[in-house]
């Protein structure tokens, strides 16, 4: 539906304890296209019809007997669905106009009526209001949009930790320093602490035992931001024991393509582990 249509099937009540009044409103926003006018001459009950019709616009006659339109309005306010009162009051007492806005009506119409200000005054306030009503709709679907999302993505990052875990020994993440930002894994036992530098150019200090040249050939993938697959590397202990690996990685780029660091999984392949 339009906005136009929208505004014209709106839910209007006009309150007023003088019949003529009634009529006069109801015939012209009939002959304007509005087809959800409703009236009530006894104010009493105007607090619960609102509440059971939530309605688009009130237009509400200040003076009557039994209980005044300020009355109505202090009514009016302990409904939890209106943040702001939909009044527009009917007064032909120009002191009261200011008074009632202070009261919350969002409008006034001055008595007696001039049919081109009744119209404007009712399709501006109800244009104003509708809009408003579709903005907060649509934050509210973008808010669960983003929501769903961020839970999908959530739910998608947990499975993927969770099938590396269970294909490799362990996970792992660097910075663009190549320093490593995040593990899973027993990858400090299995590779020690000073693994952590691979992309720095200096060699391997003797005792760590890693090979040279497989060394330098990951370091030289690295430099170059190339992704590496199954990559073998060993490493020999004082004792004569041997470890053997594979890892996997790729680099990781933001939005504007800067690189970021690596991400990837290794798993032990000495024989017999």
């Amino acid at each position: 539906m339009t906005l136009e249509s929208d505004i014209l099937a709106a839910r209007i009540l006009i309150v007023d304890d003088q019949d003529a009044n009634v009529k006069l409103l109801q015939r012209l926003l009939g002959e304007a296209g509005y087809t959800g006018v409703s009236t009530v001459m006894d104010p009493t009950t105007v607090c619960a019809l609102h509440r059971q019709h939530d309605y688009d616009v009130i237009l509400l006659d200040l003076q009557m007997p039994t209980m005044d339109g300020f009355a109505v309005m202090e009514g009016l306010k302990t409904n939890p669905r209106d943040s702001s009162l939909p009044v527009i009051v009917l007064t032909a007492q120009p002191g009261h106009k200011l008074r009632a806005l202070q009261a919350g009506a969002r409008d006034f119409i001055s008595k007696p009526f001039d049919l081109v200000e009744v119209k404007t005054r009712i399709h501006n306030m109800l244009e104003t209001r509708l809009l408003h009503r579709r903005l907060a709709a649509q934050n509210e679907r973008l808010e669960e949009a983003v929501a769903q999302r961020t839970a999908e993505l959530r739910e998608s990052e947990a499975r993927f930790r969770s099938l590396t875990e269970l294909a490799s020994d362990w996970y792992w993440e660097q910075d663009e320093s190549g320093e490593f930002t995040r593990v899973s894994g027993p990858v400090m036992e299995m590779l020690g602490l000073r693994v952590a530098p691979l992309v720095d150019g200096a060699p391997p200090p003797p005792d760590e035992g890693w090979n040279a040249d497989e060394r330098q050939a990951l370091q030289t993938r690295i430099a170059a931001r190339q992704p590496f697959l199954d990559f073998v590397f060993h490493r020999s202990h004082p004792d004569g024991a041997q470890q053997a690996f594979r890892v996997s990685g790729q680099p990781m780029f933001d939005q504007n393509c800067r690189f970021i660091g690596y991400r990837g999984i290794g798993v032990e392949t000495t024989p017999g582990k």
